[in-house]
């Protein structure tokens, strides 16, 4: 077997908590910033609905191999938005990285 696309996975907490104006702005605001990064596939982002977990929110996006996600990783626009958005925003995170069987 060998592995193909790596989906990227953050499920998160904001200091701004849940389901407040704060927290719209920056789901909205980061999905503009981070979708728009080259190699970024299938953006998406998620609210948490099960009772099993304490995280509220969750942002999901594929890259297309290992050189794509690296890519990303090191984008000035992820650094910058790491440093000046998500540092200070998010409360506390939980990042989980798949690579698919084909």
């Amino acid at each position: 077997m060998t592995l193909g696309n790596i989906q990227h996975m953050v499920i998160f907490n904001l200091h701004a908590g849940k389901d407040t104006q704060e927290a719209e702005q920056f789901l909205t605001s980061s999905a503009e910033e981070l979708a728009a990064i080259p190699g970024v596939e299938e953006f998406r982002v998620l609210r948490q609905v099960s009772v099993k977990t304490d995280f509220d929110y969750g942002f999901s996006m594929v890259f297309a191999n290992q050189a794509a996600y690296d890519a990303y990783n090191i984008h000035p626009i992820h650094t910058q938005y790491v440093a000046e958005r998500w540092m200070k925003e998010v409360s506390r995170f939980q990042e989980i990285d798949f690579a698919a069987f084909e």
